[in-house]
């Protein structure tokens, strides 16, 4: 695709303390969190748009995980106490990315949309992916076009083919989407 592959991924956001013991609750942002979020495995911590982590912040090794709501609860080696646990709030979970699993058939890392070319099913240059949003219901992808930007849902019904050898995503819009 012309530009390298990143060394670190972002896998989890830690969102805040939960309780008074260390213990945080971590958001995942990977399809695979069962492999990433076990007892043993060490995070570096970065900001939210860093590319790596922040080599200041010290290496973070999960002592205990267990599921909670929509995340996990992990409590990391050497946070004991709410106060130490409140620093690390709204810091990000990098992994080396050797470290993760490699990808089925079919699948992609968000950043590697970045950069991808958009056309209809009928053929039509929609422009390029600038960004993505990881939104509920639906992720959002932009993408930029020589007269306009779209926000287009990244949905199995909306994406109907993604060539990442091609750097090209096919997009069947529902009826009025484009339009918007």
């Amino acid at each position: 695709m012309g530009r390298q592959d990143p060394k670190f991924l972002v896998v989890g956001h830690v969102n805040k303390p939960h309780g008074t013991k260390g213990e945080l609750f971590i958001g995942p942002l990977t399809d695979h969190p069962e492999g990433i979020f076990v007892p043993g495995v060490v995070f570096r911590l970065g900001g939210k748009d860093d590319e790596q982590p922040d080599p200041d912040l010290p290496p973070l090794r999960i002592e205990t995980v267990r599921p909670f709501q929509n995340g996990h609860l992990i409590v990391f080696a050497g946070v004991d106490d709410r106060n130490q646990a409140d620093r690390l709030r709204n810091r990000y979970l990098f992994v080396p990315a050797e470290d993760v699993a490699p990808l089925a058939a079919g699948e992609v890392f968000f950043h590697d949309l970045i950069g991808m070319k958009v056309e209809t099913v009928a053929g039509q240059k929609l422009g390029e992916v600038a960004e993505i949003f990881e939104l509920s219901p639906a992720h959002m992808l932009e993408v930029h076009g020589e007269k306009k930007e779209y926000m287009i849902p990244f949905t199995k019904e909306v994406v109907v083919e993604v060539d990442a050898d091609a750097s090209r995503l096919v997009v069947d819009p529902p009826d009025g989407l484009l339009d918007l």
